[in-house]
């Protein structure tokens, strides 16, 4: 072997199990509600993780990071079965120690050749997320199905055993700044049909319970992937249903849906148009900047604009205090500014055979059964 491919080959290798080790340090944290660099009291090297409970936080790791590899892998194989030139999965490896995170940004693979085909384009698409579906699904089942018992919270939460199995009703007496994972139609399938009910932990705990928020996280990127716009996986597989043109109709559609509910409560109609006049003005800047790349005229851009905000500013009105996911704006300026939300051409557009269009529509629908609306919820 060549250094050059040695290079190579060691390099994803050495990503993946560097992956690993911030993975299962921020399960490891997630877990046992304490950061790494720190304990209750601030700085403090007692405040640092035990052996024990580092490798507990396998149970997080494995769990996402097998996710997150037969998704890449489904991309990976599919391609090289088309024999497109492709490169193997990059982890992208991410871990503070002063503040949570789930330990990755996650991955992705590099197609270095144009792709020929509407098939092909739809398979390389459509392979990662039902690959990575096949995995997450069981996942989620085996851990709303072997919750542990009522007790495992004070493992977690020590200063809870005070008030017994009847904490619930004096902790949570203040949430504010309390984080916890939001719903899909997937996970309230879970919640409802699943789960036993006396096991289940309140919403606010299933953040630390490692099988549920793998699933979950791979629930949320799956979703993420699936959007029906540019050349994430949904838009590679959309593309493949609809076509060159079809698709370039109706993605920018889509895209400023998704912008409008995202931007839901930052301007209402009793915010000051004076003295939030940085609100406003910050909030405009934005929606020019994302809005750029899908139209080509100057004025259409500010016509749009000013469509969505006044979208938003009647949607308050008619139903005050209901919000978008404000989250969803950053995803939003990274579709437009880099990802890109139209689909190039490819030299065959022939239409996909029945089959593939039925796979294609059952994508979609997994789409809208992943998706929540608001994913991360702080009060």
């Amino acid at each position: 072997m060549s250094f050059r491919k040695f290079w190579r080959y060691g390099l994803h290798l050495f990503l993946f199990l560097l992956t690993l080790v911030t993975t299962t340090l921020a399960g490891t944290e997630w877990m046992h509600d304490k950061l790494f660099f720190f304990s209750k009291r601030g700085f403090n090297i007692q405040g640092w993780m035990s052996k024990e409970e580092v490798f507990q936080g396998l149970a997080f790791s494995v769990s996402f990071l097998g996710v997150l590899t037969v998704h890449e892998f489904g991309h990976y194989l599919t391609a090289r079965f088309y024999r497109i030139r492709v490169t193997l999965p990059y982890y992208i490896p991410m871990f503070f120690g002063i503040t949570n995170s789930i330990g990755t940004m996650g991955a992705f693979i590099k197609i270095k050749e144009r792709i020929f085909s509407r098939k092909e384009f739809f398979d390389v698409g459509i392979a990662g997320p039902l690959a990575g579906l096949v995995v997450a699904l069981p996942l989620l089942f085996y851990g709303y199905t072997h919750l542990p018992p009522p007790e495992h919270i004070f493992s977690i939460h020590p200063e809870y055993q005070k008030y017994g199995l009847d904490y619930a009703a004096y902790v949570y007496q203040n949430t504010e700044n309390q984080l916890y994972l939001g719903k899909s139609l997937l996970t309230l399938f879970f919640e409802k049909f699943v789960a036993d009910p006396a096991l289940l932990p309140p919403k606010y705990e299933l953040i630390h319970y490692p099988f549920i928020l793998a699933g979950y996280l791979s629930l949320f990127f799956t979703a993420l992937n699936l959007l029906p716009i540019g050349q994430l996986d949904g838009g590679h597989v959309l593309y493949g249903l609809l076509g060159y043109k079809r698709f370039n109709q109706i993605a920018p559609f889509i895209f400023v849906l998704f912008i409008g509910y995202a931007g839901l409560g930052i301007i209402t109609p009793k915010l000051n148009l004076i003295s939030d006049y940085w609100k406003w003005i910050t909030y405009v800047f934005y929606l020019l900047l994302v809005f750029q790349k899908i139209v080509p005229e100057k004025p259409q851009v500010l016509l749009l604009t000013a469509g969505v905000i006044g979208f938003q500013l009647a949607f308050s009105y008619v139903f005050p205090g209901i919000d978008g996911y404000n989250g969803w704006l950053v995803f939003g300026l990274i579709l437009s500014r880099m990802l890109g939300v139209h689909h190039p051409p490819c030299p065959d557009e022939s239409p996909l055979s029945k089959g593939r269009k039925v796979l294609g529509w059952i994508a979609m629908l997994f789409f809208v059964l992943c998706f929540s609306p608001q994913p991360f919820v702080l009060e």
